[in-house]
């Protein structure tokens, strides 16, 4: 017993240590990512007109500092459209408020409530994208935070010879100083993030859903968005398909943020439990493997297999020591100045040892009211909720907005989306 112990004890402070230089490495990584981003500089590049769009579902903390982000764009020429799937939603009041303050946009609501699909979010998306003006597309969720110089950095990134997709690093902003958001903060910016760059170094080539630039060109050839209506992770499935035509999947050299706005213990658990099954149905292999970047989980493992020693307590400890120096530099580099939260580091990486078993043991997913049991190549529906089909007599007139160009609701029928 006590020679298992003691090659348990071992395996645990190996995979601890291995956890520390992945966190200092990250760390490392991604402070050199902010250290080549700059502003792209006027005429370096061409600058051709986008749409960006926008799926919105409800109101949520900071949504209009959010979507005010993209009206501040430095670039010449973009369009937003933002999609809702029901004409009493509040987030229309906020998009009026912002079209009054930046009257010079051209920004439009597209009130539509077509479901084609299980994907809700890729719905919406789809019943947008006819009123896209441009080839260059951007979708970005609602929460995302950006700096002017967004646009810009996008279509550069989009101009690289071979790339096909372009995607964002992103941090977390939690939304107010509690204790929950900052712990949901703390996954994303200590574990998450340095993990993402990391595997971006070793050759992964991910797509993260806070962008996902492309070509309207690029989205027809992988069988556009209604390929990704089976699936909950829409962006990592774009990803691959993208992947698949001989494209690359470009970072680029921006970061951006995301709300964090889980307000209890169990809304925390249901997000992570979300993102976590997702990932593992994607690539069950690498989810596994991120499991080593939990250092202070191992670390206090091996203090628990070998209470009575004094090296397993130092070791521990050392562990803690070097996660809070490389979260704090992650800290300074994203702006996020509150400190205590590294004093619950430990904490923090057994509540993700938690979720990663529980992801393994399960496949219910909740999104946004909406209950889904994730398939490694699609998803599958628990609740009754009506599909609207893909034909226009489905669809009641006054709740389309109309637009500029005057385009038919005909452009909304089945054949012509992309």
């Amino acid at each position: 017993m006590f020679r298992i112990s003691s090659v348990l004890a071992l395996s645990s402070s190996v995979l601890a240590a291995a956890g520390c230089a992945q966190s200092v490495a990250g760390a490392l990584l991604f402070r050199r990512f902010r250290k080549r981003e700059r502003s792209p500089s006027a005429g370096e590049q061409p600058l051709p007109p986008v749409t960006i769009l926008k799926p919105l579902c409800g109101t949520e903390p900071l949504l209009e500092e959010a979507i005010e982000s993209f009206c501040q764009q430095d670039y010449p020429r973009f369009q937003i459209l933002f999609g809702v799937q029901d004409k009493a939603d509040p987030a229309i009041a906020l998009v009026e408020r912002l079209k009054k303050r930046y009257p010079h946009l051209d920004m439009q609501v597209i009130c539509h409530p077509g479901i084609y699909g299980l994907n809700r979010k890729i719905s919406n998306l789809m019943n947008v994208l006819p009123y896209a003006e441009y080839e260059t597309l951007i979708i970005s969720d609602s929460d995302i935070h950006v700096r002017p110089d967004y646009l810009r950095h996008i279509v550069r990134a989009l101009n690289k010879a071979g790339t096909g997709l372009v995607t964002t690093l992103y941090a977390g902003r939690p939304a107010q100083n509690s204790f929950v958001q900052r712990m949901a903060a703390s996954q994303i910016n200590h574990n998450f993030l340095p993990g993402v760059i990391l595997s971006r170094h070793l050759g992964r080539q991910d797509c993260l859903g806070a962008t996902m630039a492309l070509t309207r060109s690029v989205l027809e050839s992988v069988g556009g968005l209604q390929a990704l209506l089976p699936h909950v992770a829409d962006d990592g499935v774009l990803g691959q398909l993208v992947r698949q035509k001989g494209h690359d999947i470009t970072i680029a050299d921006c970061l951006t943020w995301t709300t964090v706005a889980e307000q209890s213990a169990p809304e925390l658990i249901a997000h992570e439990l979300r993102w976590g099954r997702t990932v593992r149905s994607l690539a069950p292999a690498g989810y596994a493997a991120s499991s080593i970047q939990l250092s202070l989980f191992w670390a206090l493992l091996t203090v628990l297999l070998k209470p009575t020693s004094r090296k397993a307590w130092i070791f521990f400890f050392s562990c803690w020591g070097i996660r809070a120096i490389t979260a704090r530099s992650i800290n300074q580099i994203t702006g996020e100045k509150a400190w205590w939260p590294l004093l619950f580091l430990p904490l923090r990486d057994l509540l993700s040892a938690g979720i990663m078993a529980g992801s393994v043991h399960g496949t219910q997913v909740d999104w946004r009211g909406q209950t889904m049991h994730v398939t490694p190549h699609s998803a599958r529906k628990s609740s009754n909720r009506h599909i609207f089909p893909e034909t226009k007599d489905n669809v009641p007139s006054d709740d389309l907005t109309s637009t500029p160009s005057g385009r038919a609701l005909s452009t909304l029928s089945g054949s012509n989306f992309p």
